[in-house]
């Protein structure tokens, strides 16, 4: 999204590198505190005021990006998997929901760590959409990251099947839509006019089909340590 700023977001700038520093510095601060809490705060409360922390950065963005100066069709509709994926996050740090949990375990820990270190952003520190943008991202992570390995929420092939599932309609969906408003997003109907990690995969349509493999493959793998852990704990 093109945005009139001063100075413009660098990938792998100072800005960049500061937003992977808190990033990491926070995530075994969230597992240490989820894994205390777990006895202590059986309810989650902390994960409440986290969940509405990170709509508050969420929602802001997204009526943000409705506003004349940002509105762009190709880019503005909240349907992105990253948008999607902030909003299951606080659902699911309110309310523990399996298939919840389980999405932003997949979605937040490969998608929108994909996002983070290659970040569609063009607003630097001095615009509101710099802070809204790493707010709702690096929430999502740590949100994956806190219910996952803090309070113990890790995922079985059951929601490995519901991710697969949820985001194959999701893909299916956007790809109509982008058919009907001649828009591209998700990447899913055209490679990005920019050089990218999809050149890698060939042309439309196989560059598409080898992403399903690669992220069905990848979310297996993800989940595998975790159903082998249940399994020796229960033997």
């Amino acid at each position: 999204m093109a945005i009139p700023l001063a100075a413009e977001f660098t990938a792998f700038g100072s800005a960049h590198l500061a937003a992977l520093a808190v990033l990491v510095a926070a995530v075994p601060v969230l597992v240490v505190v989820g894994r205390r809490r777990r006895t202590s705060d059986p309810t989650d409360r902390l994960g409440k005021v986290f969940a509405v922390a990170l709509l508050l950065v969420t929602v802001p963005l997204q009526v943000l990006y409705f506003t004349p100066t940002y509105w762009n069709l190709d880019t503005t509709l909240p349907i992105q998997l990253c948008d999607l994926a902030s909003v299951v996050s606080a659902y699911a740090l309110w309310t523990h929901r399996w298939w919840a949990a389980g999405l932003i375990y997949y979605w937040g820990l490969t998608l929108t760590v994909q996002a983070i270190l290659t970040p569609s952003l063009d607003s630097a520190p001095d615009n509101p959409v710099f802070w809204l943008y790493w707010g709702m991202h690096l929430g999502t992570v740590w949100a994956a990251v806190y219910l996952t390995w803090g309070r113990g929420l890790g995922p079985d092939w059951r929601s490995y099947r519901f991710a697969v599932l949820t985001t194959t309609v999701w893909a299916v969906s956007v790809f109509c839509f982008n058919l009907v408003a001649d828009t591209n997003y998700g990447f899913l109907n055209r490679k990005p006019s920019t050089a990218s990690i999809l050149d890698l995969l060939g042309p439309w349509p196989w560059y598409v089909a080898l992403e399903i493999v690669i992220v069905c493959s990848v979310w297996a793998v993800m989940t595998w340590p975790w159903v082998r852990m249940r399994r020796s704990a229960a033997a």
